[in-house]
């Protein structure tokens, strides 16, 4: 009976629960308080948590009713229930389906059971049997035991992604060998060997199409074919090719094709990048100047800290969503967000390491040991990075920022100019009297006179073209009395003259004074909002009423003149006023605001805003100019700035921005009050105050937030604030939106000026636009696509993937089976980016060197030694040659990651120089020629081939840098007169190389 207590407790210690089912029964023999009933033995006794058996009970059902969607071959949800580690965790949408310490809410119990046969496992359309009454009680009984799974007792393992090839250190067992010796002994293995050396011509072709992409140059192709026997001739040859910008471009194109660099965004509008190119040329250059490529990695992820701000390029090439194709809610921003975020995990995870890490975003990847919290935490290095331009610091923006400085003096120097014929502010005038479309009668006391003058300074806007040439129908001049008459007509001998006119059948100088009303009998101005006429009577008459229209029958009331005057007299040269309607101001503008004011000396302004456009004012500069054209508002002249209310965003929207000096939206004050606000300038110094410059936004983003109805104000010796300038002489501010607003720049700052200095406005005018149209070029060309940087997001891990159910937050870390390391979780953006490239530029990461490695083979031999180059996880091809695999990272981090050093070993070997032709040997072993006895045949790229021809035509420009060409969008304006979409990935690969095309015609 010792022994048999013995087994029993053996038994259990050794987890062989059937063997303890017995052990119960024999000691209930031996033990006679147990009282066993007649016949159990022979019986199904009733299942308890002691009698349940994993083995004997549980796997069956699991074998015969699930493992056919849940077992080796297939796992549908991500569920797996052969192997104990995967089914204790659970699938992809839910978490453990078996849950020992709450038995019953484990849901497979749930699903097992359910009465709706729709929703019970296994489906009805799955081939396998529902479980009965008895196997769902089974499994309870299991659970409520524990679920007890004894270990080693899985009929499947799983493989051990430690022993994987590409995640073991590198092998430097074969450092003495060589590439020819490790390719030999590959071929040895397979009973082949070398193909004959190709001819020196024939490798000549062959290198200057991998390296340069194009036919060999005909001097040196002229000089290696009579001194190819030399020593060293080959090693000239490729240190010459490689040495040459030739071998950048062509090696950039390589690259940019592995990280998706476009010149679009992609998607289906393709919108274009303008500023993108800054990027490919910072390869380019890297690539020319054999940067290291360990350097080239650290660069590219966290390049705005490292003296190499275009590299970041790097982190948002793929494709993105512009704001206009997201959805206005915030689920929609929050996924787009996430998609961002995502595009550049995979970029990274791709390009460097050789891992589909975005595999992991919804749930654990499926081959590779990366958790969906390890893809969360590779996004938190990420999450500041913004799919933007910025300006960044190169000698090509720096260029073109003193290109821009040496505008803005000039700019400056013809604003003091234009200033002085500007219109003085007429604070707190009357309204002024609309002119009206169809009669205008002004009545005045009797005159002698020979010249009646209208001259036209403004006129109405047309509702689409905007200001447009004023139109007179008749213009009436009536003398006094009973017998009164219009001794403008024509047939009374008056003349007609005028500034300009623009002639049709309808539109006549004559039609003036022909006595017929209407447009179609008009006279047309040959200026857009301006003009005069003069008629010449034919004697001197006592008149007292003008009387003019621009249409008398109704039917138009554009054109029609809003700012006038009439002069009457005998002498022309010497005419009254009879008439004077003054031009209004512009209306307010979001983007720049100018009020010249009567001189005015003054201690302190304030600027007072009485009604917005919209929510509370904004304003990004007010700037206050003295007699010498000094901005004496600015905070370095000591100006002292107070409000009455801020709304503070911090290094945004301040008070000290008012004055800063710098323009736009980020560099702003507003207000606290919806509508309102007041801003009081008080100089250091007594100023002598002649005009005030003010904008919403002068770079014309926003429009909101504009102050239409404001008052300007000086303080005098008195202490009395008096009104300078104010909004009452502007044009209202159209609060409809259908309402065309009224010009900025017009001839309102022309109205009685000379000719000689209407002359020297418009030229100025003509000036100053063109040098904003180059200010606006040079601020562009001082940014570049290179993603712009903030504060990271807080990343949680998002169940199923999804933005709108986030769970736990997730700091950042490399995915927890490569180790981890040191990195503070309030990291900042730049420090978490310059983290995780330290990381994969490490000299002990085998990943990294490797991929490299592979891509480099790849681009010499068409395919690399690891088929799936983007793949080197457990569901990727392993290398057919993982020895010389690792021979070529090893050298490279041996030759300080030179990735010239690289291809110079390539290029020169008898593997590359072997000959192309087949043999009945080889093909039968190896036809793929994947072990290398012969060179393998490959095409050549569309790239290759355009650049061959015009390169041997003469018609190749090797103009390095810059914006690209886009051969389609020309094509397009020629054969459609419309701009043509091109996909995302034609236009990135066949026209956004860096050569430029030039064609003859």
């Amino acid at each position: 009976m010792r022994r048999l207590i013995q087994f029993f407790l053996a038994s259990i210690h050794n987890g062989f629960t059937r063997f303890a089912t017995l052990g119960v029964v024999f000691f209930a023999i031996w033990n006679p308080c147990l009282r066993l009933s007649q016949g159990t033995l022979q019986a199904q006794e009733p299942l308890t948590l002691s009698t349940v058996d994993f083995v004997r009970d549980v796997r069956p059902i699991f074998e015969n009713h699930c493992y056919g969607c849940h077992g080796k071959d297939k796992q549908k949800s991500g569920f797996r229930l052969d192997i104990k580690s995967r089914a204790l965790h659970g699938g992809d949408n839910y978490g453990p389906l078996i849950d020992p310490s709450t038995p019953g809410k484990s849901p497979i119990l749930d699903w097992v059971s359910n009465p709706n046969p729709s929703e019970r496992m296994p489906p009805n359309d799955s081939g396998y049997p529902a479980l009965s009454t008895d196997q769902v009680e089974k499994l309870k009984a299991w659970i409520q035991a524990g679920a007890p799974w004894p270990d080693g007792i899985d009929t499947t393992e799983l493989p051990d992604p430690k022993n994987h090839w590409s995640f073991k250190p590198l092998n430097k067992e074969h450092s003495t060998l060589s590439i020819d010796d490790l390719v030999a002994e590959k071929l040895k293995r397979s009973g082949l060997d070398f193909s004959p050396m190709a001819t020196a011509i024939q490798w000549l072709r062959r290198i200057s199409f991998d390296l340069h992409g194009l036919p060999p140059d005909p001097e040196l192709a002229k000089w290696f074919s009579s001194h190819h026997d030399q020593p060293n001739a080959y090693e000239r040859v490729v240190d010459e090719l490689l040495a040459s910008p030739r071998y950048a471009e062509r090696w950039a194109q390589h690259w940019l094709d592995v990280v998706r660099y476009a010149d679009t965004h992609g998607f289906e509008v393709n919108t274009e990048r303008p500023h993108a190119w800054h990027y490919r040329d910072y390869v380019i250059q890297a690539l020319d100047n054999d940067l290291p490529f360990k350097e080239f990695i650290r660069q590219q992820i966290a390049g705005d800290g490292l003296g190499q701000d275009t590299a970041t390029g790097f982190l948002i090439t793929a494709s993105v969503l512009l704001p206009g194709q997201i959805g206005a809610d915030e689920p929609s921003k929050r996924l787009a967000r996430q998609d961002a975020i995502d595009e550049i995990v995979v970029n990274i995870g791709q390009s460097f390491l050789g891992l589909s890490i975005g595999c992991a975003r919804c749930h654990d990847h499926k081959f590779d040991p990366i958790t969906q919290e390890d893809y969360y935490a590779m996004q938190a290095f990420v999450a500041g990075v913004e799919y933007e331009d910025r300006i960044v610091d190169t000698p090509w923006a720096n260029e073109q920022k003193t290109l821009q400085e040496l505008i803005d003096k000039e700019l400056h120097a013809i604003d003091q100019q234009l200033r002085k014929y500007e219109p003085v502010a007429r604070p707190q005038s009357a309204p002024a009297d609309v002119p009206n479309s169809i009669e205008n009668i002004v009545r005045f006391d009797p005159k002698p006179a020979r010249f009646v003058k209208l001259e036209i300074w403004d006129a109405n806007l047309h509702p689409t073209l905007g200001l447009i040439e004023p139109c007179i129908d008749e213009l009436e001049v009536w003398t006094l009395g009973n017998d009164a008459k219009n001794v403008a007509l024509a047939n009374y001998g008056t003349k007609a003259t005028a500034s300009g006119s623009r002639e049709s059948q309808i539109h006549k100088l004559q039609h003036i004074h022909d006595g017929i009303t209407g447009n179609s009998s008009s006279w047309m101005s040959d200026q857009s909002g301006r003009g005069w006429v003069l008629l010449e009577l034919s004697n001197v008459e006592t008149i007292s009423k003008i009387v003019w229209g621009r249409d008398r029958l109704g039917q138009f009331n554009d054109r029609t003149a809003t700012a006038y005057r009439i002069q009457i007299g005998t002498d022309p040269n010497q005419l009254e006023d009879i008439q004077k309607v003054l031009p209004q101001r512009p209306v307010v503008q979001p983007t720049m605001n100018l009020e010249r004011i009567t001189p005015t000396k003054t201690n302190s302004l304030r600027f007072t805003i009485l009604e917005t456009s919209n929510l509370e004012p904004c304003i990004d500069e007010l700037e206050i100019f003295n007699a010498i054209g000094e901005n004496v508002a600015l905070a370095k002249h000591g100006t002292k700035v107070t409000s009455t209310g801020d709304s503070v965003s911090p290094n945004r929207h301040e008070l000290r921005l008012i004055n800063d000096g710098l323009y736009g939206n980020s560099h702003s004050w507003m207000s606290d009050t919806i509508g309102k606000g007041s801003l009081t300038f008080e100089f250091a110094n007594q100023q002598h105050i002649e005009s005030i410059v003010w904008g919403r936004d002068r770079e014309g983003t926003y429009q909101d937030r504009l102050a239409i109805r404001y008052r300007i104000e000086t303080l005098d010796s008195n202490g009395t604030w008096r009104i300078v300038a104010d909004d009452s002489d502007r044009s209202v501010y159209p609060t409809d939106p259908a309402t065309p607003k009224p010009h900025t720049l017009s001839n309102v700052a022309a109205y009685r000026l000379s000719d000689v200095e209407s002359k020297a406005v418009k030229e100025l005018e003509n000036r100053r636009k063109e040098l904003q149209a180059k200010r606006r070029t040079s601020q562009e060309n001082q940014k570049a696509f290179a993603g712009k940087f903030r504060t990271p997001d807080p990343i949680h891990l998002l169940h199923r993937g999804d933005p709108e159910q986030p769970r736990q937050s997730i700091a950042p870390a490399i995915p927890s089976f490569f180790g981890s390391i040191q990195l503070d979780p309030s990291a900042s953006d730049k420090q978490r980016r310059l983290a995780i490239a330290d990381w994969i530029a490490s000299d002990t990461n085998p990943l990294t060197p490797r991929v490299i490695a592979n891509r480099i083979w790849q681009g010499h031999f068409g395919i690399g030694l690891v088929e799936t180059s983007n793949d080197f996880g457990l569901n990727g091809t392993p290398p057919t040659n993982p020895e010389l695999l690792d021979w070529l990272a090893v050298r490279l981090i041996e030759s300080n990651w030179s990735l010239k050093s690289l291809h110079r070993l390539i290029v020169l070997s008898r593997t590359y120089r072997q000959v192309a032709q087949s043999n009945q040997a080889g093909n039968s072993t190896d036809a793929d020629a994947r072990l290398l006895w012969r060179y393998p045949r490959r095409r050549l790229e569309a790239e290759s081939l355009r650049d061959s021809i015009l390169f041997v035509s003469g018609q190749l420009s090797l103009t390095m840098y810059g914006r690209g060409f886009d051969l389609y969008q020309q094509e397009s304006e020629t054969l459609f007169s419309a701009p043509l979409i091109v996909p995302m990935r034609v236009k990135a690969r066949a026209y956004d190389a860096p050569r430029r095309l030039r064609f003859k015609r």
